[in-house]
């Protein structure tokens, strides 16, 4: 069954929906691993990267109420939270003023509903003022939205005001499935897709590098996950901006849509045909709060490159039932690649070297 579509992966031929298609219905997904993992070490040899890098989410208060989402809160709601700048900073100091700082803040949160548009750019620029080296990726698509419809700004406008700030680089949450019918029955409230992708080209024309991502194993289709990825190719064909895919495995507990965890066949299989199917792309991350430790591990051999970072402290997933923990120390990170085979490269926000196997990059 996978040999007309190997023979194209060898040939360095790009797949179509169909090719995908019958690689989600294949269960020799030992064949996948390794035509994925052919492909990825093709792109970047034997090293599996990470980052030094903490998650802040400034609020979970949120106008939205997606029906996948265990995160979002009213004010007043208990659990309701919101953080001044100064109490973000404060987060960040001691990681910071270290022998082996973090080298990048990862920041997404809620849709604030009173929130002027001044308060993202103060908290940027705060960021920065006191933190210059700090890489700052900040707002999905989504929050960008927001930010440019309460502050009565164009699009452009907005990401311009937000990177002239301090804002580096922008996360790839948001996007879900793209398909707009489940689209409907999972975040109703959100951006259609249509209009994520628009947010991201326009950053992507401005200098703004992005990741991209996909939230599956919760209503969709295997059309609908193809669809997806195809959606995101032909943007990278036209910009170039995204950095990396991450496949987002769902998680159930406290949604309104219920429903199951992903199974890490599913997993290990949305990971390789990722690697596949987006050709233009020089990275798939495996997301280890999402995924667990050990399928993760496992990803590094089914095509990704990528096992994301320390990130400290994590609210969203766990939100909604995850079974990992909130952190990696960077020693733990290093261990974890190693023991699957894979050279550890500490990286920077834009995939720069910093450390290999442990030494600093000249």
């Amino acid at each position: 069954m996978l040999r007309t579509v190997e023979e194209k992966i060898l040939a360095e031929k790009r797949l179509t929906k169909r090719d995908a298609l019958r690689l989600f219905e294949t269960d020799d997904i030992f064949s996948l691993g390794r035509l994925a993992s052919f492909v990825a070490e093709k792109k970047n040899g034997n090293r599996a990267y990470f980052i030094r890098n903490r998650h802040i989410n400034p609020t979970n208060i949120c106008v939205n109420r997606c029906r996948f989402c265990a995160f979002s809160r009213s004010a007043g709601q208990e659990g309701a939270f919101e953080l001044t700048v100064d109490e973000i900073v404060s987060k960040l100091r001691p990681l910071v003023h270290t022998n082996r700082p973090i080298s990048e803040v990862h920041i997404v949160g809620g849709l604030h509903p009173d929130w002027p548009f001044e308060y993202y750019l103060e908290m940027i620029s705060t960021i920065k003022k006191h933190f210059p080296k700090l890489h700052i990726k900040a707002f999905t698509a989504v929050e960008v939205d927001y930010m440019a419809r309460i502050s009565g700004l164009g699009l452009k406008e907005t990401l311009t005001a937000l990177k002239s700030s301090g804002l580096g680089s922008m996360p790839g949450g948001g996007a879900e499935i793209f398909a707009q019918a489940i689209r409907n029955r999972l975040c109703p409230e959100k951006i259609s897709g249509k209009r994520w992708l628009e947010v991201m080209s326009e950053a992507h024309d401005i200098g703004i590098r992005t990741n991209c991502t996909m939230l599956y194993g919760h209503i969709e289709s295997y059309e609908d996950r193809v669809d997806h990825l195809i959606s995101l190719r032909a943007l990278q064909e036209k910009t170039g901006g995204f950095q990396a895919f991450i496949p987002l495995a769902y998680h159930p507990k406290n949604t309104k849509i219920k429903g199951r965890y992903t199974s890490g066949i599913d997993d290990l299989k949305t990971i390789a045909i990722s690697r596949l199917v987006l050709d233009n792309f020089d990275h798939i991350k495996a997301y280890w709060i999402m995924l667990g430790e050990k399928i993760s591990q496992l990803a590094l051999k089914f095509g990704a490159d990528d096992f994301d970072g320390t990130i400290i402290e994590e609210k969203i997933t766990h939100a909604a039932g995850a079974l990992t923990g909130e952190q990696l120390t960077a020693n733990e990170l290093v261990y974890l690649i190693r023991r699957a085979g894979k050279v550890p490269v500490e990286r920077d926000s834009f995939y720069k070297e910093i450390r290999l196997d442990g030494k600093r990059h000249a």
